[in-house]
This record gives C-alpha cells, sequence and structure tokens, in this order.
C-alpha cells in the first residue's frame, strides 16, 4: 500500500525487504524477485498456516511477550480475518500477507509472506481496517485491480482514514518470512498522516528512521529500527542503511 518513491539507493533496498506492510500500511517487498513470479493469486490454502496454534505463536511473536501476551490475536480464515485469542490491553496481533502490499509490488500475490505484526490501540482502530478489508476482498478472489478501485471508494466514504496521531506497531519477530528473501530487521512502524519524511529527518545516510507515503492511503510511515528481536536477542545483520 506504500509505494516506495524515495530516492536513495541504499533505503530502496532496505525498504524492498519490508513488511509494513503496509507497508504504507506495512511496507511490502521482495529481493530478486520479478512481478512475473506472482502475476495472480496462489490457491488459497497456500496463504494459510498449518494451524491456528501456529499462527497465533506467530502473531505473538511480533513484539516483546510484555506486550503481546494481553494482546487480541487475529488468524487468518476462509473469509478474512477471525479473532483467536482476546486479550486485555488493547493491541492486536496478527500475520500479514502479501496482499497488504501496494498493488503495484511484486510480492502481492506470494503466498510465502508471513509478517507478524503487533498494533497498539490508535493503530488497531484507524490502521487495521484496511488490513481486514484486503484480507476481506482477497478471501473473496478480487484481483487487484478491482481492489484499488475498492480503496477509492472506502477512502470516499470515509471508512479508510489517515491514522490517529499515535499509531503504531511492532514487527520484531525473527520467524517472519518477507517473502523470498527471508525477514529483516526488527522494527517499530510510526503511522502518521501524510508528511515530508524529513520532517523527522528520515532516509538520510545512516539514519535508523525511513519513511514510506501511501500510493492511496492519507498517511506516512516511520520505519524505526532497533537492534533486538521480541525474544531479547541481538539482530546479528548488517544494520548499514
Amino acid at each position: 500500500m506504500a509505494k516506495i518513491t524515495q530516492a536513495h539507493p541504499a533505503a530502496r533496498r532496505a525498504k524492498s525487504r519490508m513488511i509494513a506492510l503496509v507497508a504504507a500500511f506495512g511496507a511490502l517487498g521482495v529481493v530478486g524477485a520479478h512481478a512475473a513470479d506472482y502475476p495472480q493469486m496462489a490457491p488459497a490454502e497456500q496463504y494459510q498456516m498449518a494451524s491456528a496454534a501456529n499462527e497465533i505463536a506467530l502473531a505473538r511473536s511480533a513484539a516483546p511477550a510484555s506486550v503481546s501476551k494481553d494482546a487480541d490475536v487475529l488468524v487468518l480464515g476462509p473469509r478474512g480475518y477471525e479473532t483467536a485469542a482476546k486479550g486485555s490491553d488493547g493491541f492486536v496481533c496478527m500475520v500479514l500477507r502479501g496482499w497488504t502490499a501496494d498493488f503495484d509490488d511484486s510480492v502481492f500475490w506470494n503466498p510465502k509472506v508471513r509478517g507478524p505484526i503487533c498494533l497498539n490501540p490508535a493503530a488497531v482502530r484507524t490502521v487495521l481496517p484496511i488490513y481486514r478489508k484486503r484480507a476481506e476482498w482477497a478471501a473473496a478472489g478480487v484481483s487487484k485491480a478491482d481492489m484499488a478501485e475498492r480503496t477509492k471508494a472506502a477512502l470516499a466514504a470515509g471508512e479508510i482514514v489517515a491514522p490517529e496521531i499515535g499509531a503504531m506497531s511492532y514487527m520484531m519477530s525473527k520467524d517472519g518470512c518477507l517473502g523470498d528473501a527471508g525477514h529483516w530487521h526488527p522494527h517499530l512502524m510510526l503511522f502518521l498522516p501524510r508528511a515530508p519524511g524529513a520532517t523527522w529527518g528520515a532516509d538520510l545516510p545512516g539514519a535508523p528512521i525511513m519513511s514510506d507515503t501511501g500510493a492511496l492511503e492519507p498517511l506516512t510511515v516511520l520505519f524505526v529500527l532497533v537492534g533486538h528481536w521480541s525474544d531479547g536477542t541481538p539482530d546479528a545483520t548488517d544494520m548499514k542503511m
């Protein structure tokens, strides 16, 4: 949902491996893939996990246990996301699939994508709705072109709105898969009304913050790298941008 448009080459390469989603609502991408690799939706069962228990565990791994243990958990069902566990802290954890990406992203129909994310209450109110819509549309066999048109209609109807101030999410699971390239770095995503990334010093060489702006949705996402995975182990991959 977020279009990767910025000029810094290293930041582009890094963002091409991210989820987060949403991309705008979670930027998704994959290194080395081509649009022709996944030109259409795979059989629905390929997007499902082996069991609800496995999906719940992967969803909770998006954030430290102190956050995720009391979160609601959604799992992908035959008609979209369904509540599999009820929590008490207002957070929602789930596992994103490739269709959270922008419509021209080669990862869109990649059935390997598993992007654990845990959204705080503000993001649950203003970001989660589009994740749910995308999943419902995919489950119903809606094409990418029709999803884009439905997104425009949802914007016009006020069903998709700018993110609430304070909306954020954790994406700190080392067990996620963002496509053929596997996982990326542990990071946080801050969802903001549309604004230049330069406001936060994002996208500069050496800065731990990158930004992306929704192609259709009225938002900017800041990606903030962190040094540890949700289980406390250090991220041993090269953090250089």
